[in-house]
């Protein structure tokens, strides 16, 4: 696939945290002093100028003890350390490694290994994923929590593949998605058998649907599905699972479709749109919905690219 000069200079205009992803994935160039920006300049920066005191994010009061630490939505401490994981800081930095400790302290644990940032007396699946994904991702210490937040996630995976974080007999793409993305994190951590069998589980889930479709009637799941967002949040798209495949690089025959539903997205400039913004509190905006997206073309550029190795 070839790329297109202006294209990529437009990407290399753009903030830190894109024009590290960029010379790492599209140009194949040293990016090293690239990323360590991403904390200092742009975006990162003003985003860990936020941080409280005590390592949390946002400082709106919820359940006690429990304040900032997945409410609100999305600049909660949980949402905040996943998109800085997005902008690829540098798993070691100190602030978000305080952001994982007051995760871990502020929450509620259980036997299980699962784990709920709010009082209650079950926990969310789905929050065990998000968390098994920034604990890994910035390879924090407690290892304990992240071994207990494996073995939980691989009994909840479904007969069919998938997860729900609601108690049914049926798996939901959100979940799934979500999960996956922890699991391949803490995969790429420490490989090992297990997990290779419940992600490769997980995945043939989501093929099976062809990313997209019923496996019953072959109709589209949902429209919003079809319609790519940056921060995707908790929430499904396409391009989120193409991510989770090249990321894990699991080509398969189904993707084709996704594939090209994706080649169609792209406008006569070369770049892809910001498609949707889900509701909720943001530390600030990005980027303008309906206009091109340096997220949204760096993400497609690099999912195609991947495609498009022999």
């Amino acid at each position: 696939m070839e790329l297109e000069p202006r294209v990529i200079e437009w990407l290399l205009n753009g903030d830190p945290s894109i024009r590290w992803q960029v010379k790492r994935d599209l140009l194949d160039k040293p990016y090293k002093t690239e990323r360590k920006l991403v904390a200092k300049k742009g975006w990162g920066r003003r985003i860990l100028a936020l941080q409280c005191d005590d390592g949390r994010w946002t400082n709106q009061r919820g359940p006690a003890g429990y304040r900032g630490l997945y409410i609100p939505k999305w600049t909660s401490t949980t949402y905040t350390l996943i998109l800085l994981r997005r902008f690829g800081i540098e798993p070691g930095n100190r602030q978000c490694q305080r952001g994982c400790d007051a995760l871990i302290d502020g929450s509620q644990w259980f036997d299980d290994g699962s784990v709920a940032p709010w009082k209650a007396k079950r926990t969310d699946t789905c929050v065990c994923g998000m968390f098994l994904g920034l604990l890994s991702y910035f390879d924090h210490r407690d290892i304990e929590a992240r071994d207990g937040l494996i073995g939980y996630l691989r009994k909840q995976q479904k007969p069919d593949g998938g997860w729900n974080c609601l108690p049914s007999d049926n798996s939901s793409v959100h979940s799934t998605i979500t999960i996956l993305e922890g699991l391949q994190l803490a995969r790429q951590r420490s490989p090992c058998r297990e997990l290779d069998v419940s992600i490769r589980r997980g995945q043939e889930y989501l093929l099976q649907r062809r990313l997209m479709r019923s496996r019953q009637t072959g109709e589209i799941i949902d429209s919003r599905f079809l319609r790519f967002s940056f921060p995707p949040r908790w929430k499904y798209d396409v391009l989120r699972a193409l991510e989770h495949f090249r990321d894990a690089n699991a080509r398969d025959a189904r993707l084709e479709e996704p594939i090209a539903l994706v080649l169609r997205k792209r406008t006569k400039n070369g770049t892809w749109k910001l498609q949707n913004r889900h509701a909720g509190q943001t530390h600030f905006e990005m980027e303008k919905a309906g206009q091109a997206s340096r997220w949204n073309t760096l993400r497609a550029l690099r999912v195609l690219l991947w495609w498009n190795e022999p």
